[in-house]
């Protein structure tokens, strides 16, 4: 990235580095920045970039409905996790708490609708969403084989991180909470400040 006094050209694979005017600059580009961009055409025809994304990209669902693969571009992070766009056209939300990785502006994902609210705006999953009762039973089987490995104890709760639950068992935190939830119903396990033990 080079700033003279026209704007920002920003070195995006092509012979021709991409203009960037301050005018289309959300925030002051920086050499060796990195940032996301929206490449459109000028109104004379040229080529040329943009960071205010929310210019372009719309806040609610059109033809998208639960459950559907998408195409995540990841943008800023939030309070509650990271805003995405949702394939090149609207904006969605991956909360923290469901992500089991790392992830990072610019990456491009594949995710799926987990909810459209009544405001139109969108939730996000890198999981499909669903509860079933196969992902259940394989969820509550692979946590009942891990405890019977480790004499009947993990230190994994409802507290635990994303991605230490991801790492132990391969699913989502949100699996993970609704499978302990089914064993201790059952009376196979009991929950423990420290993690869950086999009865």
């Amino acid at each position: 990235m080079e700033v003279n006094a026209l704007g920002a050209f920003a070195d995006w694979g092509q012979a021709k580095d991409l203009f960037i005017p301050f005018a289309e600059q959300q925030h002051p580009l920086t050499q060796g920045t990195h940032t996301l961009v929206k490449i459109y055409e000028d109104n004379q025809g040229r080529v040329a970039g943009s960071t205010r994304i929310d210019h372009w990209i719309k806040d609610t669902a059109a033809g998208l409905s639960r459950g559907q693969k998408v195409k995540l571009i990841i943008a800023d992070r939030t309070e509650l996790g990271f805003k995405a766009v949702i394939n090149d056209s609207c904006w969605g939300l991956l909360y923290s708490n469901d992500l089991y990785r790392r992830i990072r502006k610019g990456e491009v994902v594949e995710g799926y609708i987990q909810n459209i609210r009544d405001d139109g705006k969108i939730d996000l999953s890198l999981n499909q969403p669903g509860f079933s009762k196969d992902k259940m039973d394989t969820a509550s089987g692979k946590i009942l084989e891990a405890l019977e490995k480790n004499q009947g104890f993990l230190p994994l709760t409802d507290k635990s991180s994303p991605s230490e639950i991801h790492a132990a068992f391969g699913f989502s935190k949100k699996v993970f909470k609704q499978a302990i939830g089914t064993l201790y119903k059952q009376r196979v396990i009991v929950l423990e400040t420290e993690g869950i033990r086999l009865t």
